[in-house]
């Protein structure tokens, strides 16, 4: 069934408002059904007139006089799932508006009655009539009261027999925030004590208890849902005060822009929250005062007009407004923001060349030089893609000496050779260039004839330096050749063809100092014999570098080189090798492999022939040589024994070559005992064999290394003995031990553990002098306790002949020492031992005597004092 309930607070049409209904709130209405909950959509018969929301708000949508035409109409509930559908009529009238008689006489308040509750009658259950159900308050927000305000009475139909209390629960009442909602706990009258506020809390849920005195529940509790009715009272805030957004130039109508974006803190269900948007104003205003528009609902911006042009109006500033109400601009709240539009550049404007014609000239044989300078202009924003120009020759360089950079400071290009260009061959160039942007042009956009210009480049002719042909150049010759043969001509050639100049040669590296130049004509000649076998000579070829210089302005030059292939005649003789070798003295267990050393190449090399000479007869009864190949022979001993020593063996070696050369070449051979492994075993072979360089050299560093060692420690043990000298005792007057009082900052036995000599004490010549210690160098076993003050400086004694001097001369000095402490000053010495050599100071009788005292009293000073209880306080003892 349908129920009505008055929103007794803000729903009573008045006279005063007959003519304005507009946006009222007036009914609410429920749906309740046997079967439960079913989710029902409500509708009104005048659409045009009333509007029913989801929660059943009924609600005038425009304003018109109340009359017996707008008195009725029907509201509609359809079932969302089995779509069945009911109706309810509500009938409006008008009340007339209070007076403040009425006023002062309290409202008429509601009752909710708690429901009945099955009982038993006649031992059966018997269930009541089905109740109401009870419909939520809806109160307005920001009402200004008086509080409390009365909202509904809540009574029990017991109450007539029994005496109750009535309580709420919930938010609002008894949980946070408390206190907004209170009840009378004998009336049950529930009151409001404060204005509400929607935006912090829309809804509140409080259950309501009856109890008797005793606390006993007397009725099961039930809901009470407070409604807070949203009123008009947040406007519109842009989440962005400053909205900032780009728009191509030349962007067509409808182009997107950007979308601002405003929130409302009322209910956005309803009218209060539902913002709609427009532009206020457009600065500035041309070409059009409405180059853009809003979306009124969504806030996106968009173009309506054409005509966006960067290079006239840079940007545009909206003001947006924003107006909730659905933009009612009469009940409606606003807010404004700043829409800042920039308009981006797009590649509209081409490069244009400043001059038709530019003009440059380059030395010849110059790179990496600028020729000119191209200058353009373009409207479009500086240092973009769409500013930024690129530079292309499109004709007069069809061999690619030239290139074209871009300057990214000023945009202007800079013509560049980047090939030699030779004055001879080509002077002059004419270029044709093209200017582009980095991005293509905009649709429909056209390069201009100004985006083509020229260059005309001059080549200008300079002094070149003479090269030589062939470089370098290749000629074959035997060694051997003697001094003065002319070997060929090397000359160069000037590339200045348009110049008359002249040619000298000269010779600028000859390493063997073998050749000769003639400084006009350019012949090489021999001073020395050619030698293949020469050091200078690197894989049968030797380099030779000569100069070239014309005599022109400022003179050149250029160089070439000779090379000479040496062709190898047999002019060395083989030589035997290695010319050491040993063996045993017996032809037994081993035999002495030898080959031949020739500098010659094939065929002036081997194969090689091995003989032994006829004299002395002695070689060939003793030694016997057998040719192995070609290059390899093995000498053996002939006899069965021979005595241990050193042998030289003549060898005969004989090479291929035509004719052949012969050599006779010694070989040195150590005969000595050996083992059974073949291997020399006496001395004798040592003693022979003798020291070599190496070995020799190797024990003349081990002795320096040893003499050094022992210079070094030497020096040390002198360095040492120095270092104990000035660590003596007696080394400064100021630390005269014979006058002065030495403080010790540690305990110890006295001079028997000092390393101090006594003897100076005796001995006062042997004293060193002053001059012989540093200034500032003190005792190391004294631990001065403040910085020490500069006092004048005691003389020591000039080497008294004897003691008592000496003694009297250290009285004066501490008697001028204003440092010295006065005579009957209390001097503390620390102890230092026994055993000392210096000797006891008990000699030393006192002014004053002992005897008379009783020391008795030390023995009650505890076990700290018994040395001296027993020393002083012994009697005879």
């Amino acid at each position: 069934m349908f129920l009505l309930n008055r929103l007794r607070y803000v729903c009573i049409f008045t006279e005063k408002l007959k003519n304005q209904a507009e946006l009222y709130v007036f009914l609410s209405v429920k749906f309740s059904n046997c079967n439960g909950k079913r989710k029902v959509q409500y509708e009104s018969s005048e659409p045009a007139d009333f509007k029913v929301d989801e929660d059943g708000m009924v609600y005038a949508v425009r304003s018109f006089p109340l009359s017996s035409e707008h008195a009725k109409f029907l509201i509609y509930a359809q079932d969302k799932e089995t779509q069945e559908k009911w109706q309810v009529a509500v009938k409006l009238s008008l009340k007339p508006a209070l007076t403040e008689e009425s006023v002062k006489e309290p409202p008429e308040v509601e009752e909710i009655v708690f429901p009945r509750q099955f009982s038993k009658h006649s031992g059966h259950l018997q269930r009541q009539k089905r109740d109401w159900v009870i419909p939520p308050i809806n109160l307005p927000e920001n009402s200004r009261g008086p509080f409390p305000q009365e909202l509904v009475r809540i009574r029990s139909d017991r109450d007539k027999n029994l005496s109750l209390r009535y309580s709420v629960t919930g938010p609002g009442a008894d949980q946070p925030p408390t206190g907004i909602f209170i009840i009378n706990p004998i009336s049950g009258q529930l009151s409001v004590t404060k204005p509400l506020d929607r935006e912090q809390i829309a809804r509140f849920h409080l259950r309501a208890h009856a109890v008797d005195i005793n606390g006993n529940q007397v009725e099961n509790p039930i809901d009470i849902v407070i409604n807070v009715i949203d009123m008009n009272d947040n406007r519109p805030e842009f989440l962005h005060q400053v909205w900032n957004g780009t728009v191509p130039e030349g962007s067509k109508p409808g182009t997107y822009v950007m979308t601002v974006t405003a929130i409302d803190a009322d209910d956005p269900n309803a009218l209060n929250g539902m913002l709609r948007y427009r532009i206020l104003s457009q600065a500035p205003s041309t070409p059009s005062p409405n180059m853009f528009t809003i979306n009124n609902e969504t806030g996106d911006i968009i173009t309506v007009a054409a005509g966006l042009d960067r290079e006239k109006v840079q940007q545009y500033t909206l003001i947006i407004q924003a107006t909730d109400m659905e933009g009612n601009p009469t009940y409606g709240l606003s807010n404004t923001a700043t829409a800042i539009i920039t308009v981006t550049d797009v590649n509209d404007n081409p490069p244009e060349f400043t001059a038709m014609t530019f003009y440059g000239e380059v030395p010849e044989n110059r790179v990496d030089v600028i020729v000119a300078n191209l200058t353009v202009t373009d409207k479009d924003q500086p240092h973009t893609p769409a500013w930024n120009a690129v530079y292309r020759i499109s004709g007069g360089d069809p061999t690619g000496r030239f290139a074209i950079q871009t300057d990214p400071n000023s945009n202007d290009g800079l013509v560049t050779v980047v090939k030699p260009i030779d004055f001879e061959t080509n002077r002059m160039f004419v270029l044709t260039v093209a200017a582009e942007n980095q991005v293509p042009l905009a649709k429909g956009i056209q390069h201009p004839p100004q985006s083509t210009a020229t260059v005309s480049v001059t080549v200008i002719d300079v002094n070149e330096n003479p090269y030589f042909a062939p470089n370098p150049k290749i000629i074959r010759q035997e060694e051997g050749l003697h001094a003065g043969t002319m070997l060929t001509t090397f000359t160069a050639q000037d590339p200045d063809r348009y110049m008359q100049q002249n040619i000298r040669y000269t010779k600028l590296s000859d390493p063997a100092n073998w050749l000769k130049i003639d400084p006009v004509n350019g012949q090489i000649t021999t001073i020395a014999v050619l030698d293949r076998e020469s050091p200078n000579v690197k894989n049968n070829i030797y380099n030779a570098t000569f100069l070239a210089s014309d005599n022109g302005i400022p003179p050149m030059s250029g160089t070439g080189t000779l090379q000479i292939y040496l062709l190898d005649i047999n002019d060395n003789a083989p030589q035997v090798l290695p010319q050491e070798a040993e063996t045993c003295e017996t032809p037994d267990p081993n035999s002495i492999n030898i080959t031949a050393l020739d500098y010659d190449i094939d065929p002036n090399a081997g194969p090689f022939a091995f003989d032994l000479p006829l004299s002395p007869v002695t070689i060939k009864r003793n030694w016997t040589i057998t040719r192995l190949n070609g290059d390899f022979a093995q000498l053996n001993l002939k006899i069965k024994f021979l005595e241990a020593g050193i042998y030289e063996v003549p060898i005969i070696i004989t090479d291929s070559g035509n004719p052949p050369k012969s050599n006779i070449s010694i070989l040195r051979v150590k005969v000595c005992q050996c083992d059974s492994n073949g291997d020399c075993t006496d001395v004798d072979r040592i003693v022979g064999a003798g020291l070599g360089t190496g070995a020799i050299i190797a024990i003349l560093l081990c002795i320096i290394i040893l003499l050094i060692l022992v210079l070094m420690f030497v020096v040390w043990m002198k360095c040492r003995d120095k270092e104990r000298q000035a660590k003596q005792l007696l080394i400064d007057p100021e630390d005269d031990v014979r006058d002065n009082i030495l403080k010790y900052d540690e305990e110890g036995g006295g001079e028997e553990d000092q390393d101090y000599d006594l003897s100076q004490l005796q001995q006062p010549d042997t004293v060193e002098p002053d001059a012989i210690k540093p200034v500032g160098i003190r005792r190391m076993d004294e631990r001065p306790i403040h910085a020490e003050p500069q006092y004048p400086v005691r003389s020591a004694a000039p080497h008294p002949g004897d003691i008592g001097d000496f003694i009297n001369e250290g009285l004066k000095a501490a008697d001028n020492d204003p440092t010295a402490p006065p005579y009957d000053s209390l001097l503390v010495f620390d102890y230092e031992g026994s055993g000392s050599t210096a000797g006891s100071l008990s000699s030393l009788n006192s002014s004053s005597s002992g005897g008379e005292q009783d020391y008795d009293y030390l023995n009650d000073w505890g076990p700290r004092f018994k040395k001296l209880a027993d020393m002083y306080g012994g009697g005879d003892d």
